[in-house]
């Protein structure tokens, strides 16, 4: 199987030297292998490449913008990937469907986010190797659960003094949750989702906090079809981040900018009621 994407950009800027129009084309051919059942269980493994897109505005300019002058270096529209993954897939206990994969996944470059400028732009070559197991159960036609964890090695390939860690990049993440209810009459859930440790700078000495945060749902559906549901989000009220960056800024107070971690907080304690109606 294949795929091809043509992108047409152009940019207009108030320096003529960084206007333009850009245009790429890739193909993206993928196949793959599956084994089995045996036993509700089967085998598989994929391949392919893909791709994805730069900041158009790097594909096109040639000079700084801030002080006009200082020749830059264009990057491309499209960026390859190229992807692998072999795995595992079973129903063998019933009701429980279940996956476990081992991945491979290549950039030509990688996409960072600056969060002092608010814009991203295109870094070295990168390589993640990771494994990612899949549950889903439902034991009873009222209670569903699920559990997702992921465990990757996110590296920038070739040597480079600064470091080979991917700033943002967490190294464990994962996802669990209940849910309880049938169609019509009470229903509940509550969802966890935790992000690990991410490195900040790319030699790997200054990290964020790991991040874990708790959803629940309680409701009443009635016969008629009218839904009574109330939302609590971050309901024990964790202090955590949703994003974390390392750059120097300065502040009233002080004399000099100064290297330090900055965040955007989740949301605080919030409730939210719903009332629909199907028809």
């Amino acid at each position: 199987m294949s795929r091809g994407d043509m992108y047409w950009a152009s940019v207009d800027s108030n320096l003529a030297a960084n206007s333009g129009q850009v245009q790429a084309f890739v193909a993206s051919p993928k196949a793959g292998l599956v084994f089995g059942p045996f036993a509700k269980t089967e085998l598989y493994l994929n391949a392919g490449l893909g791709f994805h897109s730069n900041d158009v505005r790097g594909a096109t300019i040639t000079v700084d913008p801030t002080d006009r002058v200082t020749p830059q270096q264009r990057v491309p529209l499209l960026v390859r990937s190229r992807g692998a993954e072999v795995g595992a897939r079973t129903q063998f206990v019933k009701g429980l469907d279940s996956t476990l994969a081992l991945f491979l996944l290549e950039f030509d470059s990688e996409l960072l986010f600056v969060g002092d400028a608010g814009t991203t732009v295109a870094s070295r070559p990168s390589r993640r190797i990771g494994v990612e197991w899949t549950n889903r159960y439902r034991p009873f036609s009222w209670a569903s659960l699920d559990f997702d964890l992921a465990y990757t090695q996110a590296r920038f390939t070739g040597y480079d003094p600064l470091g080979s860690f991917i700033p943002g990049s967490p190294a464990m993440v994962a996802a669990a949750g209940i849910v309880l209810g049938e169609p019509t009459g009470w229903f509940g859930a509550l969802r966890w989702r935790y992000f690990g440790a991410r490195p900040l700078v790319e030699d790997g000495s200054v990290t964020s906090a790991p991040t874990s945060i708790f959803n629940a749902r309680l409701g009443y559906v009635f016969d008629n079809g009218l839904k009574l549901q109330v939302d609590g989000f971050n309901i024990f009220n964790t202090q955590a981040s949703q994003i974390d960056y390392y750059y120097q800024s300065q502040l009233r107070n002080e004399a000099a900018p100064v290297n330090d971690i900055h965040f955007h907080p989740v949301e605080p304690l919030a409730f939210r009621f719903t009332v629909a109606k199907a028809f």
